[in-house]
C-alpha cells in the first residue's frame, strides 16, 4: 500500500507540472512555436547534457559490465513486440494508414519527454544507468525500423512502384544518443571532467525534467483533450503498450533468472516501468508525413499520456511480486 501511495504522489507532481504547461498554453502565454523551440531545447541540448553527467556520475568501468546483460532484455521483448503488433495488425485486420502507427504505438515509448522524468520521480538519478538501457533499444528500434513502418504503411503509395526506403542515419543517432556515446568514450578513456564544465552541464541537464512535462502540457493542449475516441484499434494499441510490452518484459526477466541471469531490483523495475510509458509525442507528426491516419495517431497519443497515471502505480505494485 506504501509503494502505491508513493507512486501516485511521485505521478501526480508530474501530472501537476504538465497541468501547468496545459494551462499556460490554454491562456495564451506560449505562442505556437514555443512547443517546438523547447522540444529543440531539450533534445538537442539538455538532454544530450543531462545524458552526459548521468553517466559520469552513476557509472564505472566496472559497472559498465554489469549493464551488458541488462541490455538483451529490453532488445529481445522489442523484437517480440513487433512480431506480436504485425500479427494482430494481419490478424485483426489493421486498416492502411494505421498499420504502422499501430505497431508503433505497441513497441516504442515516449523515453525522451515522460520516460526520463517518470523515472526520476520514481526512482531518482541513482536509476539513470538502468533508464539509459532502455533508452538506447528504444531510440534506435524508433528511428531505424518504426520511422520505415510508418513511411512504408502510406495509403497513398502504389506499393508496386515505391522505391526502397533509406534509413536515415541521423536519426539512428539523434542527439542524446551522441551525448550517451560521448560519455561512454569519456568513461573509457578516464578523463576527469572539470568541475566547471560538470557544473554547467549538470544545470542545463536539470532542465529536462520540468520543460519536458511543460511540453507534454502544450501537446496535449493542442491536441485537445475531448480527441478521446475508445474505438477498437485505439483500444488495442493501448493494450499493447501498457499490458503486452511490459507482460513480454517481464516474462523475458523471469525467464532470465530461471537461466541464472538475475538483474538487480531497480533495473528490474525501471526496465518494465519504461516499457509501459506513454507512445512516442511523434507519432502524430510521423503519421502526417506519410499520409497515415493523423487524427488515429492523435488520438492514441492524447489517451496514453493521460491513461499511464493509472497505469504507473498499478505496475509499481505489480512489481513487488516480481
Amino acid at each position: 500500500m506504501a509503494v502505491f501511495l508513493t507512486s501516485v504522489s511521485s505521478v501526480l507532481v508530474i501530472v501537476l507540472i504538465m497541468a501547468l504547461g496545459y494551462i499556460l498554453r490554454k491562456t495564451g502565454w506560449f505562442a505556437d512555436s514555443f512547443g517546438g523551440n523547447i522540444a529543440s531545447l531539450i533534445t538537442k541540448i539538455a538532454l544530450p547534457a543531462s545524458i552526459f553527467m548521468g553517466v559520469m556520475d552513476h557509472l564505472t568501468r566496472e559497472s559498465l559490465l554489469g549493464l551488458g546483460k541488462g541490455i538483451i532484455f529490453p532488445a529481445l521483448g522489442v523484437i517480440i513486440g513487433y512480431v506480436i503488433a504485425w500479427l494482430a495488425v494481419k490478424g485483426l485486420k489493421i486498416k492502411p494508414g494505421r498499420r504502422g502507427i499501430f505497431m508503433n504505438a505497441v513497441v516504442n515509448a515516449n523515453t525522451i519527454f515522460i520516460g526520463m522524468p517518470l523515472n526520476n520521480a520514481l526512482f531518482g538519478e541513482k536509476a539513470m544507468s538502468y533508464f539509459l538501457i532502455y533508452y538506447i533499444i528504444n531510440t534506435v528500434s524508433t528511428w531505424a525500423f518504426g520511422v520505415y513502418l510508418i513511411s512504408n504503411d502510406d495509403p497513398t503509395v502504389d506499393k508496386s512502384q515505391k522505391k526502397a526506403h533509406k534509413i536515415n542515419w541521423k536519426k539512428v543517432l539523434p542527439m542524446p544518443l551522441v551525448g550517451f556515446i560521448v560519455a561512454i568514450v569519456w568513461l573509457l578513456l578516464g578523463i576527469p571532467v572539470p568541475s566547471f564544465m560538470g557544473q554547467t552541464l549538470s544545470y542545463v541537464g536539470a532542465l529536462v525534467t520540468p520543460l519536458s512535462l511543460i511540453y507534454i502540457g502544450i501537446v496535449l493542449c493542442d491536441a485537445g483533450l475531448n480527441n478521446f475516441r475508445f474505438e477498437r484499434d485505439s483500444s488495442l494499441a493501448l493494450l499493447g503498450r501498457f499490458v503486452l510490452s511490459p507482460l513480454v518484459l517481464i516474462l523475458l526477466i523471469k525467464a532470465g533468472t530461471s537461466f541464472g541471469i538475475d538483474l538487480p531490483t531497480l533495473m528490474r523495475q525501471t526496465l518494465v516501468v519504461q516499457s509501459a510509458t506513454p507512445m512516442l509525442a511523434v507519432l502524430p507528426i510521423l503519421a502526417k508525413e506519410a499520409h497515415g491516419d493523423v487524427k488515429y495517431a492523435t488520438d492514441v497519443v492524447v489517451m496514453s499520456t493521460v491513461l499511464f497515471v493509472v497505469v504507473v502505480p498499478i505496475l509499481m505494485a505489480i512489481l513487488q511480486f516480481i
